[in-house]
């Protein structure tokens, strides 16, 4: 989406947008083998419309998209109408990849006597970024500004060759104070200033003329997206996902069970009830019509209804050998923390809005980690959200000059693992571990997670990815506690992590890098007919 909007308004720029008559559409390599389970097709055309993917309305790119297909008209910027035929303008190269990324697409218009007007390569590289040959590296790692006119010169012109680790840089230097190119230089700048990471990464953004209430508003408006999104996916009425698959949403299952008990009598509480939202405090609303908001289901109460449950028992109860009891096997905080992962990734693949942290296949890893922290730790909530997100960044950026935040480059070990590898930092940062452990945290993310393939079924991002992310979110957890156990004790290093990682994403096949070429894509037979929900 960000792409096209990008076309759009460079066609604008050149004076050539109400010349257009036609417009092409080129997809190649992964960005066309998965892009129907991706919603490539939605994204790119309300992104030639002028929508942006931070402030569309997502309830309404339905509607828009079915009546851009039947109606075979697109809107460019919102102002010029043109005839669109989906079957005719959108081509499909599967077997083509370009020589920049496995994401490719390609824009071309043209005018009414059918001249090339314009053309021009765009290729998604994950987390949100979009290069291409104009644009070249340096600006691609330091910003995603859709309006280049708009954009800090710094972010535009910057060389991540510079020598970090010097003294603060003076004033008016072409750089952030504190430039840094990998975890050992991050390391020596926290050292040599007596900085946290994430108090490194604070200061080089005010280098960009952000101010301190800047900041803090951007940061809580990621945080608040991310927890919007997590109340979207465990409140939601809907029952299946999009797709084939017709897979069954879990994450409001799942929540229900868990938010079993907190108040007595009640079995479904909505969570904006639970956190304080809108609703008078101790009022709860009943959720899809079969409860009366006091508990009561059918007429029969919550625990009368129990008490007519039978347990079930696995096993014969004749045998020598007898079966074991069933015992409770929730850990409330753990399963919080799936829970969210996955409420993120149901929102993800019906085409909500999410986070890319670093990617949109990984989004629920963050969120549920950061939420985990502020319901289970935290005693200062904004604090932490305002550290764990400006120290897992740092991580983030650290993988995208040093690999590859991109399954179509890397598998998956690029995106749940790179997420794993930032949610761990971040957790470890929220501890009060030491720099050197919050990195050491990180390596054990992305260590546990090398080889990591992409292989999603029918090309959606529903098996294994959802999943996937709800195990990613734990092994981060758990990637921080061995590094806070281990009193500055390791064998490698998040340096040496990530050049493995870059390592096995090159000698990977390109069957195994989002291509659904291969894995699970090809032995798990796909349903002709949609399961009942």
């Amino acid at each position: 989406m960000r792409a096209a909007r990008i076309f759009i308004l460079d066609l604008q720029e050149l004076g050539l947008l109400e010349k257009v008559n036609m417009v092409k559409i080129t997809l190649y390599g992964s960005l066309a083998a998965t892009g129907k389970g991706h919603h490539t097709p939605q994204a790119i055309l309300l992104g030639l419309e002028g929508s942006d993917p931070e402030t569309i309305d997502t309830g309404t790119i339905p509607s828009r998209y079915d009546s851009i297909r039947t109606e075979k008209t697109l809107i460019l910027g919102g102002k010029h109408r043109i005839t669109y035929d989906m079957d005719r303008d959108m081509l499909w190269r599967f077997d083509q990849v370009l020589k920049t990324h496995p994401n490719g697409m390609r824009f071309s218009v043209f005018d009414q006597t059918g001249d090339l007007l314009a053309t021009n390569e765009y290729f998604s590289v994950g987390g949100g970024f979009v290069v291409n040959d104009k644009t070249k590296v340096d600006e691609n790692l330091f910003y995603k500004g859709v309006d280049k006119s708009i954009v800090h010169g710094a972010r535009l012109h910057q060389s991540h060759m510079s020598e970090p680790g010097d003294a603060q840089q003076p004033k008016g230097s072409p750089h952030p104070p504190y430039p840094f190119t990998s975890g050992d230089s991050l390391l020596a700048l926290t050292k040599r200033h007596n900085m946290t990471i994430a108090q490194i990464v604070y200061d080089n953004e005010q280098y960009f003329g952000l101010s301190d209430d800047d900041i803090h508003e951007k940061l809580m408006r990621i945080w608040g997206v991310m927890d919007g999104c997590i109340r979207q996916g465990v409140t939601t009425s809907e029952k299946t996902l999009p797709g084939r698959l017709g897979l069954r949403r879990r994450a409001p299952m799942l929540y229900r069970r868990l938010m079993r008990g907190f108040y007595p009598g009640l079995s479904t509480p909505h969570l904006s009830a639970i956190e304080g939202g809108s609703q008078p405090a101790g009022s709860i609303e009943a959720p899809n019509g079969d409860q009366d908001g006091n508990g009561n289901e059918n007429g029969k109460s919550g625990s009368a209804k129990a008490l007519t449950r039978a347990t079930r028992v696995v096993g014969a109860l004749d045998h020598a050998m007898l079966p074991m009891p069933p015992r409770k096997t929730v850990i409330p905080a753990m399963d919080f923390l799936s829970c969210y992962a996955i409420a993120v990734n149901e929102v993800n693949a019906s085409g909500g809005r999410i986070v890319t942290s670093p990617t949109n296949g990984a989004a629920g890893v963050i969120p549920a980690v950061l939420k985990y922290i502020i319901e289970f730790v935290s005693d200062d909530p904004e604090k932490s959200v305002k550290t764990f997100l400006l120290t897992a960044s740092a991580v983030g950026m650290l993988f995208k000059r040093g690999s590859t935040i991109s399954a179509a480059e890397g598998g998956c070990q690029a995106e749940v693992g790179v997420a794993c590898s930032m949610a761990a930092a971040g957790f470890a940062a929220c501890m009060g571990a030491s720099p050197e452990t919050v990195l050491q945290a990180a390596e054990i993310g992305i260590e546990h997670n090398l080889g990591l393939t992409c292989d999603p079924i029918d090309g959606l991002v529903q098996v294994p990815c959802i999943e996937r992310n709800s195990l990613g979110a734990v092994k981060a957890i758990t990637a921080a506690q061995i590094s806070m156990a281990s009193d500055g004790v390791y064998s490698v290093t998040l340096d040496e992590a990530i050049e493995a990682m870059r390592l096995t994403a090159a000698d990977m096949s390109v069957k195994y890098k989002e291509t659904s070429l291969s894995g699970l894509a090809t032995t798990v037979k796909i349903p002709l007919t949609v399961p009942a929900c």
